[in-house]
């Protein structure tokens, strides 16, 4: 990979209140971009259906109150579909797609059958040879087709590629015919996502680990489009008090739940650095410093379990 300047971003959807795993995340993703000296870019990932217009703004003030700050007005991806349909239209006149007819269920099942011919979590391929008589009567039947990626492998419809995480090492996931396209003409995330890192310049993506095996899929498309992948840096979820990822049934995990409990956004500001094993800072201001001496090296390894209080009832 050429040498850039650093540009990270942090790209939430606005489904919901974001949760202290969410604003760790943030947190994370601030400090190794201005650690770098580099810029920090919001992108609203808001392609879901799930979307609430509240929460574009809620989102905003709740990392902002925290002391976080980033460069550039944030975009959204409703805005962006045309680049999105460009991308796709490129891909298509290349040959590299084709249309599925496959349900989740249908798909779910092909996954779970005894010697199955995909791996878990990978298309297993189902659509790739379908006739034109074949896909003309599933039209009629009324399945909107999705457009799924044609990857250059075995007919099962998958094949393998590693990555190297900044802090995981080197990981080797699925790249399979993913969906670039939902039946209902909506543009894919692994699809948006490598064209808005893209264009916005993104050379650092910092992200929970969750997301991990999603990354092959993303770099090989991006390869496929002519784009530099950026970086990637995989951290450890926020996991709730029985071990299982951070949800909002928790308790108090969002700043409006710790501000209704009387604590500062400083206060929880100052819990996530706890978190990472960083100094408290004694104002939102102090941010820089500690952005000025962060190590992405020495930060832990496993996942912080969080138990939250019980806000009063």
């Amino acid at each position: 990979m050429s040498e850039r300047s650093t540009t990270g971003r942090w790209a939430p959807s606005p489904t919901g209140d974001l949760h202290l795993g969410n604003l760790r995340t943030a947190l994370l993703a601030w400090l190794f971009a201005r650690s770098a000296g580099g810029r920090f870019l919001w992108r609203f990932e808001d392609l879901d259906s799930a979307v609430r217009p509240q929460y574009y703004e809620s989102q905003l003030r709740d990392v902002a109150a925290l002391g976080l700050d980033w460069d550039s007005e944030p975009i959204r991806q409703r805005d962006r579909i045309e680049l999105y349909r460009d991308a796709i239209s490129d891909l298509r006149g290349r040959g590299l797609t084709y249309e599925c007819f496959c349900t989740r269920r249908e798909i779910a099942e092909a996954a779970a059958a005894p010697h199955g011919p995909s791996p878990e979590g990978a298309y297993p391929g189902t659509c790739r040879q379908l006739t034109r008589g074949e896909r003309e009567l599933r039209r009629r039947d009324g399945r909107p087709p999705a457009l799924r990626l044609r990857v250059d492998a075995t007919d099962s419809g998958h094949a393998e590629l590693t990555v190297t995480d900044s802090q995981l090492g080197s990981y080797t996931g699925i790249v399979d015919d993913c969906v670039l396209q939902r039946g209902d003409d909506t543009p894919a995330y692994n699809l948006a996502v490598v064209v808005d890192d893209a264009a916005q310049g993104i050379s650092q993506v910092v992200r929970g680990d969750d997301l991990l095996p999603s990354t092959p899929r993303q770099v090989h498309l991006a390869e496929l489009l002519g784009v530099e992948p950026p970086s990637y840096a995989h951290v450890p979820l926020v996991l709730g008090p029985q071990g299982q990822r951070l949800a909002k049934r928790d308790g108090a995990v969002t700043l409006s739940d710790r501000r209704a409990l009387g604590e500062t956004p400083l206060d929880v500001t100052n819990l996530l650095l706890a978190s990472l094993g960083l100094k408290p800072a004694t104002s939102t201001q102090d941010l820089a410093a500690i952005a000025a001496v962060f190590d992405p090296a020495a930060l832990p390894s496993q996942p912080w379990v969080c138990t939250p209080p019980t806000p009063p009832t």
